[in-house]
């Protein structure tokens, strides 16, 4: 089978949904004629008609109320923010009511938010936030954000089945430059288990998302240039974590690295931190590293967001510091 980019995954994944089950539809803003601010859902619209593939106004906080709404009354809604940095507008109703409303009143609300996020591509603060952490706090809700073509595709399918609200982060730095070749059949993800992208028995980097190639970058340094073996671990659901494939590779390579493009206070780094230490402390032959951005908003200037993002050669200086605890 021929290769497909990150973002043709997440878009023959909605494909693929859309066939399959008539009550998924699409709301966002530019999503239908013009195919969406990156182009993900071009063509869909031609397909399944304007009923399914819906043009909303620019109000974030509209667009996530109806489609909760929708949610409510059987449908199973998908709604694009047009950059993830917006879905601030949107916080209260995620957070205060779509998380809330199986357990308060038994209001079904399977729903999923996607857009584009991250930086690594000169969008500044505006658009270029990973506001993940925000969202994980909050129980009702499901936080997912692959690293690959195939699991943007498996997740997705994964995500609208899912009877919660899924919050589906996709890299924009990933959607034409990763690739992969999609499984045949129904290729499914399960939410909530994470994967081994890399072998190793020195030390575990534990990272998602564009870190995940950054790490495999720098595994490769490490080996070549250091001889260091290093495991990486490509989380990809955030909410809930997969504890079981974190607590493996602490008690396999006894040391660990965490590397996030979130920013650092606050950045879901601190809680896998926690949780090593209150389970595996003992395995642990060094503290628990992190790598992750400053706490600053994102610079537009190349060498300024070079400078605050993690980079390949911070996760290796890191890395060969921890080996050498």
């Amino acid at each position: 089978m021929a290769e497909i980019t990150y973002l043709e995954a997440i878009r023959e994944a909605l494909d693929e949904e859309m066939a399959r089950d008539k009550n998924v539809f699409m709301l966002g803003e530019d999503i239908g004629a013009f195919g969406g601010a990156f182009k993900v859902t071009e063509g869909l619209m031609a397909k399944y008609g304007e009923a399914r593939v819906i043009d909303s106004p620019i109000s974030e906080i509209a667009i996530v109320g109806a489609a909760a709404g929708a949610a409510h009354m059987g449908m199973r809604p998908v709604v694009e923010m047009q950059f993830i940095d917006f879905v601030a507008n949107a916080y209260d109703m995620l957070t205060n009511y779509v998380a809330t409303a199986r357990y308060r009143a038994f209001l079904p609300c399977p729903m999923v938010v996607r857009g584009p996020s991250g930086g690594y591509v000169r969008g500044g603060p505006f658009h270029s936030q990973n506001p993940e952490a925000g969202f994980v706090h909050t129980p009702g809700l499901k936080v997912v954000y692959p690293a690959t073509a195939e699991d943007a595709k498996g997740l997705m399918k994964a995500a609208i089945r899912d009877e919660d609200c899924v919050l589906f982060f996709e890299h924009k730095y990933l959607y034409r430059r990763i690739k992969g070749v999609m499984p045949a059949g129904d290729h499914v993800v399960p939410i909530g288990k994470a994967r081994t992208a890399r072998e190793g028995r020195d030390l575990s980097i534990i990272t998602y998302a564009a870190t995940v190639h950054k790490a495999l970058e720098a595994a490769e340094q490490l080996q070549t240039a250091h001889g260091i073996s290093t495991e990486v671990v490509d989380l990809r659901t955030l909410a809930p974590l997969d504890d079981e494939a974190i607590f493996n590779t602490v008690r396999k390579t006894n040391r660990v690295l965490i590397v996030h493009e979130d920013t650092r206070t606050g950045g879901i780094a601190g809680e896998i931190t926690a949780r090593i230490n209150e389970s595996c402390f003992a395995h642990l032959d060094a503290p628990v590293l992190r790598v992750t951005a400053h706490d600053i908003p994102l610079p537009y200037a190349p060498a300024l967001e070079d400078f605050v993002l993690p980079q390949v050669a911070d996760i290796v200086t890191a890395a060969r510091r921890l080996v050498a605890w």
